[in-house]
Formats: structure tokens, C-alpha cells, sequence
């Protein structure tokens, strides 16, 4: 399971080091997409072949379900640490996630997110105040 949250930094190669933690969690080659909210998601293969899976199952007649696999899955990239625990990070993802320099990679149970450190401190601002009212919604999801 991966959880916490790590700043690090993303070099001038776009190369940013994934915590010892998470690299030992993720395995040797592992996903990287498009993720929500703002982010990049980062999942084991097994994960990603999971994830592959359901996505497999949304109708391709319906525009919003093409919409989503297409994206999630042309966004994606196997990625692999180097002997200093980075990882290369293409440039369409740095677009996609704004990443400039100071990032924040965080567990989120089953994968990791990249966040550019000034869009999870925005993203930390805005929930804070709804915080015990989504923690009320959400629990009946959880019974």
C-alpha cells in the first residue's frame, strides 16, 4: 500500500526520484499516466493491467467511456527507476501535470501521484474547509 506524502525535484532531464518506499513497492518497470484532478498516476504493472481491464468493460458506443480509456491510455508510459531512484518523465506528462520544478509525490492506497507542489497546495487549500462533509458523503460507499 502506498501512503505519505515527499517533495523532490525535477531536474533539468525531467527526471524526479520516487522515494526508496515506493520504488520498492512499484517494482521494476511500472505505469505513469494522466491522473485526476491535476496529477500523474503511477501504478504497478499488475495494477495497470487491473485497470486495463475494467476500462475494457465501458462501452465503446458511449462518447464519455472513449473519451477516458482514450485518454488514460495514450497518456500512459512504462517507466523504470536508474541506479539513483529517477525516473524519466516525458514531456506530454510534464504538460500534463504542469510539473515545473518542486513536486510532491504521494501514496494514495494502490498508486502513487506526481503533483507540481503549487497545484497539491491548492488542491490541499480548497479541500480543507469540506473535508468532514466529504468524509460524511463518502462513508456510505464504504459499508
Amino acid at each position: 500500500m502506498f501512503v505519505g506524502q515527499y517533495e523532490h525535484r525535477l531536474d533539468a532531464k525531467n527526471r524526479l526520484i520516487l522515494p526508496a518506499k515506493f520504488r520498492s513497492e512499484l517494482g521494476e518497470t511500472f505505469m505513469v499516466t494522466k491522473g485526476l484532478d491535476g496529477c500523474l498516476s503511477v501504478y504497478t504493472q499488475s495494477q495497470w493491467d487491473t485497470l486495463l481491464e475494467e476500462l475494457m468493460k465501458l462501452p465503446r458506443t458511449d462518447a464519455q467511456s472513449r473519451l477516458y480509456v482514450r485518454t488514460i491510455t495514450t497518456k500512459a508510459t512504462e517507466c523504470s527507476c536508474d541506479n539513483q531512484g529517477r525516473i524519466q518523465i516525458p514531456s506530454y506528462l510534464i504538460k500534463e501535470a504542469n510539473l515545473l520544478k518542486d513536486c510532491v509525490i504521494t501514496g494514495v492506497g494502490n498508486a502513487v501521484e506526481i503533483w507540481s507542489k503549487e497545484a497539491w497546495d491548492q488542491y490541499n487549500e480548497s479541500i480543507e474547509e469540506n473535508f468532514e462533509t466529504v468524509a460524511q458523503n463518502v462513508t456510505s460507499f464504504i459499508v
